[in-house]
């Protein structure tokens, strides 16, 4: 039987079942109910996107030295897509990128890949003026020398800064500038909300009629029959079935799980981490991100002093004893596609931290940041951690533009590292439905998203609250610290 959507594209009758209630799950289950598709989707808890700890959009990799050109240039990219997709998720405000003088690099050696990002990010506006997204292309990056900075430090705060360098004043004024090497840089690279994304696909999903959403439901067996897939399912205490003809893997860390009910190898690291959200009393302004760089798992990893309103920050450092953990980086093995996390991780996730853990780590957080912003030491725990694990693809822990991959025809995996490449994930899906005959190829790179323009920013703000006390959060963190 076939139908034909309002653009006149021949959809043939298909379930789709996606495994996975995450940013990638729920963003590829509102792309496939947009294109007609009747989608079913199963999350194990009672909301979506409820995950990792997601506090950036990652437009062009600034915050990873390591990673390569290339994948700078793809998470740029991405990040204009995802930005484009949920305008009402992203927190518009700059970054600022540190190079402490006790690291070994220099901001200087930053510039060749910024200025290929500049460039990239042009090219993309004169392909669409609708990518223009991260402001003029010309202020995707700025330097400041230690003038520039000491000039600014005597400049009052801006109620609602609006140019770089009144976002740069509040970093001027309490920023230990010995600390630092010059010059410092400010990207637009823009927050991205957990709490505001979760509301910006949990909103349309639930209005669609063509996607049922299966929250509170765990999949316990999958088995592969002549016309597709069964799945067996745990909701409200009791054992269901649902059939489909094509499966979707975004179960997020626990993908290899999936793997390994089908009887499927994947190589995979999985990672656990965690930010820290403190409340600091002593702010009076609003603050952009500022990143101070470092060498990972020693004492003086990457710093990222992320902004919120009323005083809140949200902060990672990336050390053992902050937001990486001893042992919290796991390989899959010959026998399972699953990477085997210490059970002191899994009850963090599935249940709780120690109260003792929590103090000792924000503690550390706060400790971290200190000898780079002073006064910045009578901040307090404000707020259980955010916290989650990610899975990576192959071998490589420096890993961050993946999207997707296949076993057979009708078996695909999410596989995203970060949130900004849930896009590529839907348009690959899709063009592989489209092979199969379950969709016309018209739809391939279809990004209309009816359901989506309906959404107004009250709204978000409204369900990310709610989201934030359910979770047990503060309610600033569904708010943005940016100026509009």
């Amino acid at each position: 039987m076939v139908q034909v959507n309002e653009n006149s594209a021949s959809i043939k009758q298909t379930k789709v079942a996606i495994i996975g209630g995450g940013i990638a799950g729920a963003t590829v289950a509102l792309y496939l109910s947009e294109l007609g598709l009747d989608v079913s989707l199963f999350e194990k808890g009672p909301s979506l996107v409820n995950g990792p700890p997601i506090c950036h959009l990652h437009a062009g990799g600034n915050l990873y030295r390591e990673i390569s050109e290339q994948q700078c240039l793809t998470l740029l990219r991405q990040s204009i897509d995802l930005l484009r997709l949920y305008p009402y998720a992203a927190d518009y405000r700059p970054t600022v990128v540190a190079v402490p003088k006790n690291d070994k690099g220099s901001p200087l050696s930053l510039l060749p890949r910024l200025k290929k990002l500049q460039d990239e990010y042009q090219a993309l506006i004169e392909k669409d003026s609708l990518n223009k997204v991260l402001g003029e292309s010309g202020d995707y990056f700025k330097l400041f020398s230690r003038a520039d900075v000491e000039r600014l430090a005597l400049q009052s705060p801006a109620e609602k800064p609006l140019t770089l360098d009144q976002w740069m004043i509040p970093v001027a004024k309490n920023v230990d500038l010995e600390t630092l090497q010059f010059p410092l840089i400010m990207v637009q690279e823009y927050g991205l909300n957990l709490f505001r994304l979760s509301a910006s696909v949990s909103l349309p999903l639930e209005a669609a009629a063509n996607c049922q959403l299966l929250t509170d439901s765990r999949v316990s067996d999958l088995k592969e029959i002549e016309s597709g897939w069964l799945i067996d399912y745990q909701q409200a205490g009791m054992t269901k079935q649902l059939q489909c003809d094509y499966l979707i893997n975004a179960a997020g860390f626990r993908s290899g799980e999936i793997d390994d009910l089908l009887g499927f190898k994947r190589q995979r690291l999985v990672e656990f981490k965690a930010a820290y959200v403190c409340r600091w009393a002593q702010c009076d302004c609003i603050w952009p991100e500022v990143v101070f760089y470092g060498e990972r798992g020693t004492p003086h990893g990457m710093a990222q002093f992320t902004p919120y309103p009323d005083g809140l920050f949200q902060l990672h450092g990336m050390t053992d004893n902050i937001t990486l953990f001893k042992d919290g980086l796991v390989a899959s093995t010959e026998q399972s596609a699953q990477p085997q996390l210490d059970d002191l991780f899994i009850k963090k996730i599935d249940q709780h931290w120690s109260e003792a853990e929590v103090i000792s780590r924000t503690q550390s957080a706060i400790a971290h940041l200190t000898p780079y912003i002073p006064a910045f030491a009578s901040a307090q725990l404000a707020a259980k951690p955010l916290f989650g694990a990610q899975q990576i693809p192959g071998e490589d822990p420096t890993l961050r533009a993946a999207d997707v991959s296949f076993v057979g025809e009708r078996y695909a995996r999410c596989e995203i590292v970060k949130a900004s490449s849930v896009l590529t994930v839907a348009d690959a899906i899709t063009q592989q439905l489209i092979e199969l005959g379950y969709l016309d190829k018209r739809v391939y790179g279809s990004r209309d998203f009816k359901s989506m323009k309906i959404l107004t920013d009250s709204a978000i703000t409204t369900r990310a609250e709610t989201l934030t006390e359910k979770r047990h959060y503060p309610v600033s963190l569904a708010h943005r610290n940016s100026a509009q």
